[in-house]
């Protein structure tokens, strides 16, 4: 057999062959990130009840978001370790909330720590409220101007 035939029969099995592998490394290429904030032991050990906000803000830094209900506040603190692949998907591994209550004169009620396990799904209502004109087809709009 000349080598030409030889190298077209082998050309395409090795073209497949460094595809596959190019792309099993960066399939396998993955980063382990925490997003939002870092919430050490020491930090979480200074907060006690009776302490202030300000010295709350001043241990923790500002609240990621704040619940002003009533006399009562909390504040919350978003700590997410997310898995990233090398195409960009990402995956929440794990998922802490830090919950901070206030009583009515702003000093430290009560604190509790929520992870993945304590969450729950929450469904996305899709319908739409109806707005003139924007669910008639064009005939329709049509047929109602005369």
């Amino acid at each position: 057999m000349p080598l030409s035939a030889v190298s077209r029969r082998v050309a395409p099995a090795v073209i497949v062959i460094a595809l596959g592998l190019g792309l099993a490394g960066c399939s396998s290429f993955t980063t382990l990130k925490t997003q939002g904030y870092d919430l050490s032991q020491d930090a979480l050990a200074q907060i006690k009840p009776g302490q202030s906000q300000q010295l709350v803000i001043t241990v923790l830094g500002t609240p990621q978001t704040t619940n002003d209900l009533g006399q009562e506040t909390a504040y919350y603190y978003v700590e997410s370790k997310v898995e990233q692949t090398a195409f960009g998907m990402t995956n929440v591994k794990e998922r802490t909330v830090l919950a901070i209550y206030f009583d009515k004169n702003k000093r430290v009620k009560d604190k509790a720590v929520y992870g993945l396990k304590d969450g729950r799904p929450v469904t996305i209502e899709t319908r739409r409220t109806p707005s003139y004109g924007e669910d008639r087809t064009f005939i329709e709009s049509i047929m109602k101007s005369f």
